[in-house]
């Protein structure tokens, strides 16, 4: 499918975070496909690389009063990108959770259609990762503002058939109003490793035939590194003496430390890595990734270890399901034992672990790929200008 350029705002959170990393890689995949990209938040998100033509980052600068208690990010946000749509002529606001992102892009073409001086005002995709449904719009204090947000969107896509559902429950005014959900997966596009799998393993303090298990999030409550602790230290007692545990965090690990520690994981078994940007070459050296969410809506962490060729253990919660190849292998959230002994079974077998790898890089490729994903987005943009 052909598509014309567009000139496409995006507003995301800067950190990383599955929807910062997921709107960073679009953006600047639709950079490289011809459209001229531009990116709103208070920081550069982490990812952005502005060397590369047609991607260009707006910052919103947050001023601090005495007169409000807490500093407000929602209008700054929304002036900023009525002025660079204005200028720029964009045709859509693509942004990444409703708070603030939705109801900024909806403020902003208010603003544009109030003065006037515009002929058209871009429409308004907005993308749902989560949170926005199972923690804020479970609160009365944001629900009905989410809600006004995505009842005047003229998009609302989640990145899973599970998030989905949740969403129209949480918000029943969507169907009222006729608003669709569309479902759009993330993707990942895997960066070739800067050094080789033996170097990683030689700098983490990781011999050869130790297992190298990772995790890689932002550490929030919903992760639950406890059940990650306590996965790694149920693992029997032969195989346990091989096992080393690999962190990489967006988030401080300390709160962690003294479980881990009660656990018996004791020492350098726990290797922690805070705030790493490129987790490839982490990715490339692990046997193994571990990630025992409460609840993911996609799990991106999950989809980049899978495109790094490695086995991945998880719970079968929210759309993991739908991610990995095998949904029936997951067991139920909070059974420890049953991801242990799997952990186990991967450890003992090096022949397996590469078998179950191969197999998840070949299901990542063929199904959340940026040659995939970007043009389904590309359609969801053409029909709305």
């Amino acid at each position: 499918m052909n598509v014309r350029p567009l000139k496409i705002g995006i507003a995301c959170y800067p950190l990383i975070g599955g929807s910062g990393i997921l709107a960073t890689a679009l953006g600047m995949a639709l950079a490289q496909r011809g459209h001229e990209v531009h990116f709103f938040s208070y920081e550069r998100p982490v990812r952005l690389d502005l060397a590369q033509p047609r991607l260009h980052f707006h910052e919103v600068v947050v001023n601090r009063y005495d007169l409000f208690k807490y500093p407000d990010y929602t209008l700054p946000l929304a002036v900023r990108m009525a002025e660079v749509a204005r200028t720029a002529a964009l045709d859509i606001l693509h942004v990444h959770y409703a708070v603030p992102h939705a109801t900024a892009a909806w403020l902003a073409v208010q603003l544009l259609r109030g003065n006037g001086s515009v002929e058209t005002v871009p429409r308004i995709v907005t993308t749902l990762h989560g949170t926005d449904t199972t923690l804020l719009g479970q609160d009365p204090g944001y629900r009905s503002a989410i809600e006004h947000a995505l009842v005047h969107s003229d998009l609302v896509t989640t990145v899973s058939e599970s998030l989905r559902r949740q969403t129209h429950a949480t918000f029943p005014l969507l169907a009222q109003a006729g608003r669709k959900i569309a479902v759009v997966p993330n993707f990942f596009t895997p960066a070739e490793p800067t050094q080789s799998r033996a170097k990683t393993r030689r700098d983490l303090g990781v011999t050869d035939d130790e297992f190298l298990i990772v995790h890689t999030s932002n550490l929030r409550p919903v992760k639950r590194i406890d059940l990650l602790l306590e996965t790694v230290a149920a693992a029997r007692a032969q195989t346990r003496a091989r096992l080393r545990l690999l962190v990489l965090a967006g988030g401080a690990f300390a709160p962690y430390a003294a479980r881990a520690k009660a656990l018996g994981l004791h020492g350098d078994q726990v290797i922690v890595r805070e705030n790493v940007l490129a987790v490839d070459d982490y990715l490339h050296a692990a046997d193994v990734g571990i990630y025992p969410s409460e609840n993911e809506s996609f799990g991106l962490s999950i989809l980049e270890t899978m495109f790094h060729g490695r086995p991945v253990l998880a719970f079968r919660v929210g759309g993991i399901p739908e991610v990995v190849p095998e949904p029936a292998t997951l067991p139920a959230f909070g059974d420890v034992p049953a991801l242990a002994a799997q952990l186990d079974e991967l450890a003992a077998s090096p022949a397996l672990a590469a078998r179950l790898g191969a197999r998840n890089r070949e299901h990542a490729q063929r199904h959340f790929s940026a040659e995939r994903i970007v043009p389904r987005y590309e359609a969801i943009y053409e029909a709305r200008t």
